[in-house]
This record gives C-alpha cells, structure tokens and sequence, in this order.
C-alpha cells in the first residue's frame, strides 16, 4: 500500500469513526497495514488492487472474548 493510499484510507477512517486517534503502520507484507486507534492495535486493513480500476479495501477486526469479559 503506497504512503499516498494510507493517508487517504486513514483520513476516511478518522472521519467515519469521528475521532483523530486512528494510525495506520506499514507491514512487511505490502498487501496490508496495521490499523490502530490509539496505541492499541485494531485490526488489519487489506488492499485489492488487482484490478487497477476497481481497488477496494477490507478492514478486519479481531475481538477476543477476554476482552469482552473485561
């Protein structure tokens, strides 16, 4: 994912989610990044680009159940 696509999905997300504490952090892996909402991580956001003119992202987010339980 290119600094250019994560500032853009970052500014989406913190818009969305009204609230600026929203980071995105690079991975090996160039398929995805980390997406954290202040120093706690979220979850993954993964891009498709296979197809150039249709690119979309998907953000999963894991929920454990201890933290459920408090």
């Amino acid at each position: 994912m290119t600094p250019e696509q994560m500032k853009s999905v970052r500014d989406y997300l913190c818009a969305r989610f009204k609230t600026e504490a929203i980071r995105l952090a690079p991975r090996k892996v160039q398929d995805s990044v980390e997406v954290y909402l202040d120093d706690e991580i979220l979850g993954l956001l993964y891009i498709d680009d296979e197809d150039k003119d249709d690119i979309s992202y998907d953000l999963n987010i894991s929920i454990l159940q201890q933290d459920l339980d408090g």
